[in-house]
């Protein structure tokens, strides 16, 4: 699609509060901004410390801390939740920590309705994005809902400097899966299309120096500022082949939802760049390579990220079952889905080599 052929784009009400430091000193402002006054803040284990934190600096406006967020947000877990932000009365949440936690988050706001804050610890984007996730009888669903976007986003770049690198690179990349997608989705617009291919420039550069020196604010705030690009492109167009795919990957084999996408993300690519030569083209100008999808494979691998399906679990004999349930889901996809085209690129990524095109 020839971005400036046709397109529509929508812009969502969501104040962004970049600050280091922003976590204990800005979220109270904009929880006050917003009138709340009992405020549930939610998170998972590993972030409890720091939504305790968060919890802390909210004072009397702290109604509860839950921190049983867990990946891919199960249906009991979130049913949970909303018990919880239903039994202390709240009138807000406040979603402290990386994908998980802000799905919990998301999960709250479209069964109650309460307003929502995010305070992000890792790089997955969700925060900018309506789209909301649950995994229930072995299988993951999607769906948008304008209840579930934060009103307020609070991104805090000190929050991310003990982000393991391994977590960081995945992470990362995740969110660089966001803007690719959104580069051929079929509702870009020239607005996404600038924002996705700086998002994937500034993720990419940031990347190895954080690897490098994981306690450098500098490239930490770089990260989070491309993960905050990426995931506004998530939020404002339609997921493709690569989204559905990790979702089956995560919701029906539990792989970790990051590893997933870095694992996949550079032979989704591959399996789209003829169709989408746009598209490809800028996620190379990003990169400063001539092949997009091998520059994302070597960017992940060189950093240690994992390269294969087998490393992250999943077995030979998953293969044609994955394939068959993301062929038979209906997306738009700028390539045509087929079971044989899918299970090509599941073998491939099983395998973990460089990416072939399609």
């Amino acid at each position: 699609m020839n971005p400036l052929a046709d397109f529509i784009h929508e812009t969502p009400p969501v104040r962004v509060v970049f600050r280091p430091g922003g976590a204990t000193t800005a979220t109270a402002g904009e929880a006050q901004r917003l009138g709340l006054r009992r405020l549930l803040v939610v998170s998972g284990a590993h972030g409890a410390d720091t939504a305790r934190a968060v919890a802390d600096s909210l004072g009397p406006a702290c109604a509860g801390l839950h921190t049983g967020a867990r990946m891919h947000v199960p249906a009991e877990v979130a049913e949970r939740a909303v018990a919880v932000a239903r039994a202390v009365d709240a009138d807000g949440c406040v979603a402290v920590g990386g994908g998980s936690a802000i799905g919990l988050g998301k999960a709250i706001a479209l069964r109650t309705g309460l307003p929502l804050i995010a305070v992000p610890s890792t790089y997955s984007g969700s925060e900018a994005t309506p789209v909301w996730g649950l995994t229930e009888h072995g299988a993951k669903r999607t769906g948008r809902d304008p209840s579930v976007l934060p009103r307020a986003i609070v991104y805090d770049p000190e929050l991310t400097l003990t982000l393991p690198v391994p977590l960081s690179v995945t992470s990362g990349v995740n969110a660089l899966a966001h803007a690719v997608e959104a580069l051929y989705a079929p509702d870009t617009s020239p607005l996404i299309a600038l924002t996705a291919e700086e998002g994937v420039r500034a993720m990419a550069g940031a990347l190895p120096r954080l690897a490098a020196d994981p306690r450098s604010l500098d490239a930490r705030s770089r990260a989070l500022y491309g993960a905050w690009l990426c995931g506004s492109c998530l939020g404002a167009t339609t997921m493709g082949l690569h989204h559905k795919l990790c979702h089956v990957l995560g919701g029906t084999f539990g792989l970790p939802h990051a590893d997933t996408h870095t694992v996949v993300l550079p032979y989704a690519l591959a399996y789209n760049a003829a169709a989408a030569p746009e598209a490809a083209a800028a996620v190379a100008r990003a990169l400063d390579a001539a092949d997009a999808p091998t520059a994302l494979w070597r960017l992940a691998g060189d950093l240690g990220a994992p390269r294969s399906l087998a490393e992250l679990g999943l077995k030979e004999t998953d293969l044609a079952v994955a394939a068959a349930q993301t062929a038979g889901q209906s997306y738009p996809n700028p390539a045509e889905v087929t079971a044989d085209g899918v299970l090509a690129l599941l073998r491939a990524a099983f395998e973990g080599g460089a990416p072939k095109p399609s």
